[in-house]
């Protein structure tokens, strides 16, 4: 199903059904249906993540869950708008946030997070459909200005303090430190807790593939774009599955790019948007002071998204020769 079908419906109550001028698209797709489908990709990072980082993976999931169902419930009240909160758009939210979260941070960074995304994002912008950002990954840059350090504080599964991978490449430090690629590819490894394991994101990824509710072009134009500008900007050869593996490249181009508010509507904007968050992502990593850049990189893009839109914007039945 085409994004810019689902991107009006999400503008609704939520039961399916919508006004707009001709031509009318018809879709048995939801806002619920498309959630819930989300949550069910993520299972799989999710186990993983508290089989690799125990209780505090599930203490951040449910303080981060419970804080934008709550925010949302009790802002569409004071606002005496319609509640919404069982579109189930807030759990992923709160989902995605917790993903972004290193196992160790305190408990009011996540939920004051958490408010960040829905109110002030998502929210204040007109709820679903409206917030011109990703709301996690917004709240995760603002936790990231306020708190650097409780938010850069990486423990390995075993509760260790370790810097990640890509610290470890960005600082120059020893390469025998860095762990083996199948460890990089399960999840056995330090991160935020919802970014490490490959596998697991690629298994909910192609979920979500198969059920049409993303697109495969941007996720994985994302990804080849960033591998091949880290090669050109100087990463070596042998370190770039790292690159690729490590970070938040996965759970960011499979789950946060293809977001339907926040990016294009139309095929050719969405490749210029991933495009984009693939060049954005390895000058960030090379030339940046930080190791990582998916966040940052689709927060820009989403910015830029209007743009693109108007740029590559096509007739309402077809683009002539």
């Amino acid at each position: 199903m085409e994004k810019n079908q689902v991107n009006q419906s999400m503008a609704l109550q939520g039961d399916g059904h919508f006004v707009q001028l001709a031509p009318h698209i018809r879709s048995n797709d939801t806002v619920t249906k498309i959630m819930r489908d989300v949550i069910i990709a993520l299972i799989p990072a999710i186990a993983g993540s508290v089989y690799f980082f125990g209780m505090s993976a599930v203490w951040i999931y449910l303080i981060s869950i419970v804080c934008c169902v709550a925010s949302e419930y009790i802002f569409q009240k004071l606002t005496k708008k319609p509640i919404q909160v069982g579109d189930l758009s807030a759990v992923v939210t709160g989902i995605l946030l917790a993903m972004n979260m290193p196992a160790g941070v305190p408990w009011y960074v996540v939920a004051i997070g958490a408010v960040f995304a829905i109110v002030l994002v998502k929210e204040c912008f007109g709820g679903i459909g409206g917030n011109f950002v990703n709301p996690a990954l917004a709240a995760r840059a603002m936790c990231m200005a306020s708190w650097p350090g409780l938010m850069t504080a990486y423990t390995n599964p075993d509760g260790i303090a370790a810097a990640t991978p890509l610290s470890i490449i960005k600082q120059g430090g020893d390469l025998s430190a860095l762990p083996s690629l199948s460890r990089m590819f399960i999840g056995d490894i330090g991160g935020v807790i919802g970014e490490t394991s490959a596998l697991l994101l690629l298994i909910g990824a192609l979920y979500l593939i198969i059920r049409k509710v993303i697109d495969w072009k941007t996720p994985v134009i994302y990804v080849i774009v960033t591998a091949i500008f880290c090669l050109i900007l100087g990463i070596p050869t042998d370190l770039l599955p790292y690159e690729v593996l490590g970070g938040g490249l996965f759970l960011g181009a499979f789950f946060m790019a293809t977001d339907y508010s926040s990016t294009p509507a139309n095929k050719k904007g969405k490749i210029i948007f991933a495009i984009g968050c693939g060049l954005l992502t390895a000058v960030i990593r090379t030339k940046g002071s930080m190791a990582e850049g998916v966040s940052y990189s689709i927060l820009l893009m989403n910015v830029a998204s209007p743009l693109i839109d108007r740029l590559t914007k096509t007739e309402a039945y077809g683009e002539a020769k």
